[in-house]
């Protein structure tokens, strides 16, 4: 037999009591001791002995579950002995058990998800078919708060509690900073009992509330979530009908029931595929025994009618676990599902033709995303020259929401930078842009930005008044700020790039850069040139990138006052230092230090960090190297030209 050989660290989930067979109501009364499913479970020295195993096999993190685990009477026993020495934990329970001894130990650093079926006790105790479960619940949620034990609130919507959806959400938000949405679709009990998958299938939501919630932003995440939605459980895709062969080939997880049967997967339930811990051992079922249904489970003829050869695959949930509890067939497809992937495809296609553009600049390509739909001419015209069919090799997106989000109490992160319009605040490796009045007693926020830590993904939040704009059209920039140079100039530093106060043009299919602050004389320049058979790239901002044959110079849209742009590039001939004159002359310019001088003080700079410095710090250097540079003084006898003609581009 094939050796399964861990790779550090496994990652293991542990049910520590009766599942209550997935009944899709989740009742929290505690089961009798007596009880055969009571007796059967594991005991405190057989869950330490298989933790004990797992560790030794480099197994670090640990996801607890149950129905509910702290069913258990010796649950902080076992989650103390769990958590102990992992490097990471998760917790997922109803909150109607959590004492204040309990929310101490929780204290512990880890994930902790609290259910929330409704927004009120009616709802909520409807759905868990237990009176109190909701007053308990929101207990709780308080004695976690007072222990200071960080939690999650998972909202779990159903049809019979999804008209109190919006108020479920708001009711999360104000017990924690953080809420996801639970499984948006149910799948059937593991027992197959015919009136409980009555009630589940009674339960589901229609398939286009699933894809409303599961998918509603294409760009990223969900509208509705401040966290990922626990919604896409299907396995990779499979090569061919070994319906868990790519599944197991690079899951380093398994699963332990309440009972001592190990699988890969906490959804599988075909007895046939669960491993006895009693009878063997953990390293044996890991080594052993998982490998080998890598291949036991053919699609067959089924398969390669329905999900496999399927269109809508790649937007469909379906997993083999989900046919088997459907159908008792591994290889059957689910209907419910094949309706949900059909609306999540729908929605993909709306998405793409009415709220999505493509725009590219500088080898860069911009994915723009909006909450509304996005018209020809939602942009200023000038944009549709860069405008292009869809992503590139370099893609980075931006998303916009035309409305702002509600900051009270929210930790946006250390304050870096504070000066108008912008503050700036970094955390967890992302950074927030508030947007802000140069009048200190106008605390109003009129824009928000928030960005990954290389600004390649970026979210963007407006008032009304980007709104009105947004719907009149003829929009300036791609981000709704006052220009798009604090999301280019970050870019193109991590690209070997960089964005001056400068104009372009190709002559000749040559790339000369006239570098200049306002009033150097730019667009000036730039008119001459066109008049003698220049093609303009831009008068005002223009973007250099370094390649291993050349640097290059691109046309960006950030124009002065000649509207002429392309998004054209060009290899740098040479770069010239404008100043204005009675004469027309040309002088070189050797000095290395003060070609840099020279470049950095026309950087167009985004909140300058000092690994951004240093990156552009090395360009001008390498720039200063590789191309000629010169002071160009000129009059406006367009003498100039015939100048640049000669001993720029030509050499004579």
């Amino acid at each position: 037999m094939k050796q399964h050989t861990p790779r550090l660290p496994l990652a293991g989930s542990m049910d520590l009591t009766y599942r209550c067979n997935n009944d899709c109501r989740h009742c929290w009364l505690r089961i009798p001791a007596g009880s055969p499913e009571r007796q059967r479970e594991l005991t405190f020295d057989e869950i330490t002995g298989i933790v004990d195993e797992a560790r030794s096999m480099g197994c670090r993190t640990w996801s607890i579950s149950g129905g509910e685990p702290m069913l258990r009477p010796d649950f902080a026993e076992i989650f103390d002995y769990i958590t102990r020495k992992s490097a990471s934990y998760s917790l997922n329970t109803n909150g109607t058990l959590i004492t204040p001894e309990t929310a101490r130990l929780l204290k512990r650093k880890g994930t902790k998800m609290v259910a929330l079926y409704g927004a009120t006790a009616e709802v909520h105790d409807h759905i868990t078919r237990t009176p109190g479960s909701f007053e308990a619940a929101i207990r709780g949620f308080a004695y976690l708060r007072e222990a200071g034990a960080g939690f999650m609130v998972q909202v779990v919507p159903m049809r019979d509690n999804y008209h109190q959806f919006d108020d479920m959400v708001e009711l999360a938000e104000s017990l924690s900073p953080h809420w996801r949405l639970g499984a948006v679709w149910l799948y059937l009990s593991a027992s197959g009992d015919p009136e409980k998958n009555r009630e589940i299938r009674r339960q589901r939501l229609a398939p286009q509330q699933v894809v409303e919630l599961s998918t509603p932003d294409p760009s990223h995440n969900g509208r509705h979530g401040s966290e990922e939605t626990e919604t896409d459980m299907r396995c990779p895709g499979n090569v061919d009908d070994r319906l868990f062969g790519a599944c197991i080939g690079i899951r380093r997880d398994f699963h332990v029931d309440p009972y001592g049967r190990m699988t890969f997967c906490g959804f599988v339930k075909d007895p046939d595929m669960l491993y006895d811990l009693r009878k063997g051992t953990f390293r044996e079922c890991w080594d052993e025994f998982i490998p080998s249904l890598a291949g036991r489970v053919r699609g067959g003829q089924e398969y390669g009618e329905n999900c496999g050869s399927c269109q809508y695959r790649s937007d469909c949930p379906w997993c083999p676990v989900y046919g088997y509890l459907e159908h008792r067939r591994f290889s059957a497809p689910v209907g419910y599902l094949c309706d949900v992937a059909k609306e999540k495809r729908k929605l993909k296609e709306d998405w793409e033709t009415n709220h999505r553009r493509y725009f590219q600049c500088a080898g860069i390509t911009i994915q723009v995303d909006s909450d509304h739909p996005i018209t020809d001419d939602t942009f200023h015209p000038k944009f549709r020259l860069f405008q292009v069919d869809g992503p590139g090799e370099d893609t980075i997106s931006i998303r916009h929401h035309l409305s702002l989000p509600d900051l009270n109490g929210k930790d946006l992160g250390k304050e870096v930078y504070r000066r108008p319009p912008w503050a700036i605040y970094r955390k967890n490796g992302s950074w927030v842009y508030v947007g802000i009045s140069p009048d200190d007693g106008d605390r109003r926020i009129n824009q928000m930005a928030a960005f990954n830590h290389d600004h390649t993904r970026g979210r963007i939040y407006n008032d009304a008044r980007a709104e009105e704009r947004f719907h009149q059209g003829d929009v300036q920039s791609l981000t709704l700020f006052p220009s798009d140079q604090l999301l280019l100039a970050r870019v193109l530093a991590d690209r070997q790039g960089c964005y001056f106060h400068s104009a372009g043009v190709k002559l000749d299919g040559k790339g000369l850069l006239f570098v200049g602050h306002s009033e150097a004389g730019k667009s000036t320049i730039s008119l001459m040139l066109k008049e003698h058979g220049a093609e303009v790239l831009c008068d005002d901002r223009v973007a250099v990138r370094r390649y291993p044959e050349g640097p290059r110079i691109f046309g960006t849209w950030s124009h002065g006052d000649v509207p002429d742009v392309s998004p054209d590039s060009a290899p740098l001939q040479a770069i010239l230092f404008l100043e204005k004159s009675g004469e027309n002359r040309l002088i070189p310019v050797e000095d290395k230090k003060e070609i840099v001088g020279r470049l950095l003080a026309c950087l167009v700079k985004p909140f300058v960090t000092a690994d951004w410095w240093e990156k552009e710090l090395t360009l001008a250097e390498q720039l200063s190297c590789e191309a000629p540079c010169y002071v160009l003084r000129f009059d406006k006898s367009g003498g100039v030209v015939d100048l640049l003609r000669k001993a720029v581009l030509h050499g004579r």
